[in-house]
């Protein structure tokens, strides 16, 4: 999957998540973290775990015209439970 920077700042503030929550949860060092925010290359197994904490989180990440053909690459929030609907 490509995880763009802009969609990981999002969803990291979307969770209130700091640059080291994203580390810590993904298995990851935090400079990892820094550079896909910053925009630079990044091995496609740090994306995974990026990816993957994000996703324990209740954060699935789209790529544009995936389930909108109009729209561009962002992310969607899963609820988990109906505690979480709220």
């Amino acid at each position: 999957m490509h995880l763009t920077a802009a969609q990981c700042r999002s969803a990291r503030a979307y969770l209130g998540w700091t640059a080291a929550d994203v580390a810590a949860a993904a298995g990851v060092g935090i400079m990892t973290v820094k550079r896909l925010e910053g925009g630079q290359p990044m091995n496609a197994a740090s994306i995974d775990k990026i990816v993957a904490a994000f996703a324990a989180g209740g954060v699935t990440f789209i790529t544009a015209g995936e389930s909108s053909p109009d729209g561009g690459d962002g992310f969607r929030v899963t609820v988990r439970n109906s505690a979480d609907a709220r």
